[in-house]
């Protein structure tokens, strides 16, 4: 039977009041009552709100099937393949409702890949079988708005005050079904700064390789959710620690043992946590820069010596092989891959600090993000001769001070070697000079 929690925690009671709950989230679960269906408010909304967290989104379960929630609800369509939800509009905000879910009668039927991966999941079940059917214990705690109960059958609760991740069921298990749970239990690490639990460490680390079954696109959205929600750089410290960056990003992974790439993530990530927490854009392109600037300059240096490329055909050719690459593991849409590779060849041209470069590189509209990109480099241990330090000045100096920094800069002339005269010979008409 449902039950009301009541115990305290963190300071605050084990219940929900309605006033943080979405409106529109409860206009779903009534209208679904009122109809004669079950409906609760699920997941990571009822988790923030018992940490006394605003929760981004919320989520809605219920037994009705998506085509009887869809005809519930004008402002709504069906989505996804995989599993199919319900996605219920109103204005901006989307209250996403699924169906409660049943567990397949065979891991390995034709649902399932070899691997053990769920490749279909529309087996609709009861109430019951929906709880022991999501990720982790947190995540699986129900809220019924109009009556205030709390149901909680996969002591979820005692989870969320320990600050523990754990899986609801086995471990090994879970994450064949769905690798990208993985990443999940790394990002609410990050997130809520939990800890998981040990045997679901371990089980992480000895799996990490099956993230390469899941498609590129999907794992570029994972990203997305890592290293752009305002919490980068704990999750690329998570992604480490459970060994998981290298199955992700192989060639950063392998860079960092011959370059900084280690400390120029950790800098990129740790400013665009700062921006994102102060309300300015941020773009995945800066980010990618970073991952992939050392793999960049290591392949662009052996195009350069071993194939003698020019340095505009070895970076040209390194950024197409690079990005290629890439694209295997984590693909990067184009709209990305344009300005990460400005960021890229705009480091070759900041050292060129004379004439009117430096006005025209002013005026490029990549120049702030490769100047922030140039900063970053010299923060991560890179010996660039206080170039960041000219560039700082050089974009707040004066007319007069801009032209002194670009005479200093400028080219060294080498200086002309006054040569000896031999005597002048004549033959005919014409005058010839012997050289030495």
């Amino acid at each position: 039977m449902p039950t009301r929690w009541s115990a305290r925690m963190n300071g605050t009671l084990d219940t929900i009041d309605n006033h943080h709950i979405s409106i529109n989230a409860i206009k779903v679960v009534n209208r679904l009552t009122e109809h004669g269906y079950q409906a609760y408010v699920v997941g990571g909304c009822v988790r923030d709100l018992l940490l006394g967290k605003t929760p981004k989104d919320f989520d809605v379960a219920t037994d009705a099937h998506p085509e009887e929630v869809r005809d519930l609800f004008r402002n709504s369509r069906i989505i996804g393949k995989r599993f199919r939800i319900v996605h219920v509009r109103f204005g901006r905000e989307i209250v996403e409702v699924t169906t409660f879910r049943a567990p397949h009668d065979d891991q390995y039927d034709e649902n399932h890949s070899d691997s053990g991966r769920t490749l279909v999941d529309n087996v609709f079940g009861n109430f019951e079988e929906d709880v022991f059917r999501r990720d982790f214990t947190m995540n699986a705690v129900y809220h019924q708005p109009e009556t205030g109960e709390i149901i909680d059958l996969a002591n979820g609760v005692d989870d969320i005050r320990q600050r523990i991740i754990r899986p609801i069921g086995d471990a090994e298990d879970r994450f064949r079904e769905d690798p990208v749970r993985m990443l999940r239990a790394i990002r609410f690490q990050a997130k809520l700064d939990f800890s998981i639990e040990p045997h679901t460490e371990k089980t992480i680390r000895s799996l990490g390789y099956l993230i390469q079954v899941i498609p590129p696109a999907r794992l570029f959205e994972e990203m997305l959710k890592l290293f752009m929600s305002g919490y980068g750089s704990a999750a690329f410290s998570a992604l480490l620690e459970h060994e998981i960056f290298g199955w992700l990003f192989p060639d950063a992974n392998r860079s960092m043992k011959d370059y900084p790439a280690q400390g120029l993530i950790t800098a990129a990530l740790d400013s665009t946590d700062r921006r994102i927490a102060e309300g300015k854009p941020v773009t995945p392109a800066f980010v990618f820069a970073a991952l992939l600037w050392y793999p960049f300059v290591e392949e662009r240096d052996r195009l350069q010596n071993e194939e003698n490329m020019t340095q505009v055909q070895a970076s040209q050719e390194a950024a197409n092989n690079v990005l290629a690459k890439q694209q295997l593991f984590t693909s990067i849409p184009r709209r990305f891959t344009g300005p990460l590779r400005d960021i890229w060849f705009l480091q070759f041209r900041l050292p060129m600090r004379f004439g009117q470069k430096p006005d025209i590189l002013l005026e490029h509209k990549r120049f702030r993000a490769a100047y922030d990109f140039l900063i970053l480099r010299e923060t991560a241990g890179e010996e660039l001769e206080q170039l960041g330090e000219w560039w700082t000045e050089y974009q707040e100096a004066s007319a007069e001070r801009r032209n002194e920094m670009k005479q200093s800069s400028g080219p060294k002339r080498r200086k002309r070697r006054n040569r000896k005269r031999r005597p002048r010979t004549e033959t005919g008409d014409q005058a010839s000079w012997q050289s030495t």
